[in-house]
């Protein structure tokens, strides 16, 4: 099937229009059950530190999407718009479970002008038998994994890293390479500052450390000490030090790009409004489903995008015309650690 019947995005939400033959969207009898398979598609979406932001509401056998403030993370992101990135990763996986069970998914983005946190309206659109890449992508929801460290040293093929742009189209987004030196040691250099002033802010010092779990300790949200078994600056890109390594800057590495580093992407939108938000996530998300199917994951950068000036020198020293959104790693590694999940019935009430 083409990529837009994978998770094709119809322009509102209405009463579905079934094939003759066909199944016809859940019943009454059946919505509890088709609310609960979504979410439980949505809630494996990543999201900043596994904060796992998001709500749904059920109403007449469709959903509603808010961004939950209570886990806005004030100091790293404080206009939420990694929040609603997370949020769109959620939104596209209830689309792609919508398409595994053969409907086209109706969806109505920020539907309420008042009511900004309330992301989107999700309705049943008519069947359509789902094809291999739907089953495929929808399979690699719950085996995606964050990756934190050093890659294989095997390149991405040329095939594959045109796949990925061409999914991050599909949904309104680029995916851009970092591919000269001169870029990949502009963009090092501001992940390493920007690296350097949350390490150095107590503030964002805690915030991490509020998201941060010991192994074991029965939390359904978070990232867990043993998911992050790597020193954060052992690639090109420094990482997050969850498990406070370090109390220094992170330094330049030794070699211009560590073996391991995989390749480095910027995901990119026109413009950086809400719906853009909104729409990078559901691109990001697509992108890294369709990176498991080929068993590529990606690791998280975005430490300058969080900080307004250093996202600014970004974007003019790379001569982008679009407004970078994500900042990734991608490369070949054996499948990590997962992280927990909320159950549905914490992010899933009736309207």
């Amino acid at each position: 099937m083409s990529r837009s019947g994978v998770a094709g995005v119809e322009g509102s939400a209405g009463k579905p229009a079934a094939a003759t033959g066909a199944p016809a969207a859940p019943g009454d009898f059946e919505v509890d059950h088709a609310a609960n398979h979504l979410v439980r598609a949505a809630v494996t979406a990543p999201s900043l530190h596994n904060t796992q932001p998001w709500l749904f509401t059920r109403r007449a056998g469709e959903l509603d999407l808010y961004a939950d403030p209570s886990r806005l993370l004030r100091l790293t992101d404080p206009d939420g718009r990694e929040q609603i990135i997370s949020c769109g990763a959620a939104l596209f996986n209830v689309r792609l479970a919508m398409r595994h069970l053969g409907f086209r998914p109706v969806v109505q983005p920020f539907p309420d002008p008042g009511d900004p946190a309330h992301l989107a309206h999700i309705g049943w659109g008519p069947y359509a038998r789902p094809g291999t890449e739907t089953s495929l992508m929808y399979r690699s929801m719950r085996q995606r994994r964050t990756h934190r460290g050093p890659f294989q040293p095997f390149p991405l093929s040329r095939q594959l890293v045109g796949e990925l742009r061409g999914h991050a189209r599909a949904e309104g987004a680029e995916l851009r390479t970092m591919e000269s030196t001169h870029a990949r040691l502009h963009l090092a250099e501001l992940v390493r500052t920007a690296e350097a002033i949350d390490r150095d802010d107590p503030g964002r010092v805690a915030e991490l450390l509020h998201w941060t779990r010991a192994e074991h300790d029965g939390c359904s949200d978070g990232v867990p000490l043993d998911a992050c078994t790597r020193h954060p600056d052992g690639t090109g890109l420094a990482g997050r030090d969850f498990l406070r390594l370090v109390s220094a800057p992170p330094a330049a590495p030794t070699e211009i790009w560590p073996p391991g580093t995989g390749l480095v992407v910027l995901l990119t939108t026109r413009d950086d409004t809400p719906e853009d938000w909104l729409r990078a996530g559901q691109a990001l998300q697509r992108v890294l489903l369709h990176a498991t199917t080929r068993w590529t994951a990606a690791a998280f950068h975005t430490q300058p995008l969080e900080i307004p000036r250093l996202r600014a020198q970004l974007r003019t020293a790379l001569a982008l015309g679009d407004f970078p959104q994500m900042i990734l790693r991608l490369g070949h590694t054996t499948r990590g650690r997962p992280v927990p999940r909320r159950p549905v019935g914490a992010v899933l009430a009736a309207g």
